[in-house]
């Protein structure tokens, strides 16, 4: 992946910075990271896997970064969808992390019309994980699914939404310790050179256990 400002070399190599900020290896250790990394080898076979995301401040301008996607102040990223359809059905897979406590993460690929919201932001995004998390758990016909399905969609933590076709993701994340939601990362996809991660700087703290 070639990371915009970085002269054309692949993110995650030596000297990695550029105009918008320093190269965020800190991100790559977080949970909803390596959800991202699971949703793109499932549902973009052959594009090259990040080596990590560029940072993103209030502020401060940055390269590349703009429409449909804007800085929600501590809330970290949103996007503009041009439009909401009812009926739609996106692709999504459920990872579960942990025994005792399980947190349960999703990936969906699909329309953003889906969401069925203009403005996709974190609450947005994890509202409308939940609710598919909710879907895929409950079984019809089977009133003993509903407690564990209800469990499920309220230990979703980390949600990923990639939009394909319009070639936009979007990353949403609970903080383990704060239970503060954000998206920290967003995801453009396209030619080889526009493909770019980006992690909003308030949120490119370094990484805490989450053992």
């Amino acid at each position: 992946m070639d990371a915009d400002g970085n002269g054309g070399r692949p993110a995650g190599q030596g000297g990695a910075r550029g105009p918008e900020g320093e190269f965020a290896h800190d991100v790559t250790g977080r949970p909803v990271w390596r959800l991202l990394l699971r949703g793109l080898g499932v549902y973009l076979p052959g594009w090259e896997m990040p080596a990590g995301a560029l940072r993103v401040r209030d502020g401060t301008p940055s390269p590349g970064f703009g429409p449909p996607a804007y800085l929600n102040g501590d809330a970290g990223f949103g996007v503009q969808i041009p439009d909401r359809r009812k009926g739609l059905e996106p692709d999504r897979e459920i990872y579960v992390r942990g025994q005792e406590n399980p947190s349960f993460g999703i990936v969906v690929a699909g329309p953003a019309a889906a969401i069925g919201s203009r403005v996709v932001d974190a609450d947005t995004l994890m509202r409308f994980a939940r609710r598919l998390t909710f879907e895929e758990l409950f079984e019809p016909g089977d009133p003993d699914s509903v407690p564990y399905a209800v469990r499920g969609a309220r230990a979703v933590e980390n949600a990923v939404f990639l939009d394909r076709a319009a070639g936009i993701g979007l990353c949403a994340e609970v903080d383990p310790v704060t239970r503060a939601l954000t998206c920290p990362l967003y995801v453009r996809m396209g030619s080889p050179s526009q493909r770019t991660v980006r992690a909003y700087g308030a949120a490119a703290q370094p990484v805490r256990s989450h053992s």
